[in-house]
């Protein structure tokens, strides 16, 4: 490979890269996260263009990192692997049919690292740029990033069971529907399969800001069993938050297990009087979320197609695991074989 140095071309093309380089570290350091990634966008362009145009190969990388490496021996970031990961960032968002510079101007605002983090864990540009907007609204870091494409949000957001469109006027009904998801991943907590209601409620609040960054921007912990006072008689909603912007109170009910059509009702009680006694006339209408272990969304489309409050319906998911001690209790895998053959032998 190293006959490419000779390569006419292969020079001029160096020399290029080499003045583009010159020209960024002139116009500001290249600590600026803004110049530095559109030096690596002209990169990724001009290897890419190169690949197809020259036809040298995978392995002209490895030679063009070398040669960079020697020409700024103080400059980090043109290892092979970076460079190759300047090209595919490229490539991905060059795919689609959004305009190049609207794509530029969004990834330009985070973080080389989140950048190859999203192109190498997303499918399709859409869900891509989702999390660039994710990580710019919610200063997200690299490992909170990586936390929330694993849980799969860009699948859970918006699937939620509501009748918002109905209850609410746009642009709010647009704005809350996109705040909820479906289904609630509590990979924090370490509860048994069985759980209830009371338990999950309990450990939510221990973890409350693991149980915020799972709900999403926005939400602000107003308190637990909030009670209600309503003619002469005291009621009690599981969680009570407020939503910034959406500018609303947001009650939260928690059941163990399926979702059952006369909560809905309960929750329409709740809203109502949650309106009266909190809400203020400047804000928006109290939105209520049941979270069920499990529904079924005509059961759950059903039930809300005769209420007048703002309801959404989604599942959540814990995380199940066995104690250490329970474990040292369980037989091992071999002990179950041998008493499954012994057992098979005296049956023969």
């Amino acid at each position: 490979m190293n006959t490419i140095t000779n390569n006419d071309k292969y020079r001029q093309w160096v020399e290029e890269i080499k003045k583009l380089i010159r020209k960024t570290q002139i116009k500001a350091s290249l600590s600026v996260n803004k110049e530095l990634l559109q030096l690596y966008w002209e990169l990724g362009k001009s290897i890419s263009d190169k690949s197809k145009t020259e036809k040298w190969g995978a392995a002209v990388v490895e030679q063009l990192s070398n040669d960079l490496r020697k020409m700024f021996p103080g400059q980090q970031g043109f290892s092979r692997s970076n460079l190759f990961s300047m090209k595919k960032w490229y490539e991905f968002y060059s795919s689609s049919d959004i305009p190049v510079k609207k794509v530029q101007q969004l990834v330009g605002q985070i973080p080389w690292g989140q950048n190859v983090l999203i192109i190498t864990k997303s499918r399709q540009v859409d869900e891509a740029l989702f999390y660039v907007q994710k990580t710019l609204e919610n200063n997200w870091s690299r490992t909170v990033l990586q936390h929330q494409i694993e849980l799969g949000l860009y699948d859970r957001k918006g699937n939620a069971v509501t009748n918002f469109k109905r209850t609410l006027p746009r642009p709010h009904s647009e704005l809350a529907i996109e705040t909820l998801k479906d289904p609630y991943k509590f990979d924090f907590l370490t509860m048994r399969e069985k759980a209830l209601e009371k338990e999950i409620e309990e450990q939510l609040i221990t973890h409350i800001t693991s149980f915020l960054l799972e709900l999403g921007t926005g939400f602000s912990f107003v308190g637990r069993q909030v009670p209600l006072h309503v003619d002469g008689k005291e009621f009690y909603i599981d969680l009570l938050f407020y939503h910034i912007k959406l500018k609303c109170y947001v009650v939260i009910e928690l059941k163990a297990g399926e979702f059952k059509a006369e909560y809905a009702g309960k929750m329409n009680f709740y809203l109502s009087a949650v309106d009266d006694i909190f809400k203020t006339k400047s804000e928006n209408p109290t939105i209520g979320l049941l979270l069920c272990k499990s529904k079924s969304r005509i059961i759950a489309e059903y039930a809300l197609r005769g209420t007048s409050q703002p309801i959404g319906v989604a599942e959540y998911e814990l995380t199940k695991s066995v104690s250490e001690k329970i474990k040292k209790e369980l037989p091992a895998i071999e002990d179950i074989e041998k008493e499954l053959s012994i057992k098979k032998n005296q049956l023969y």
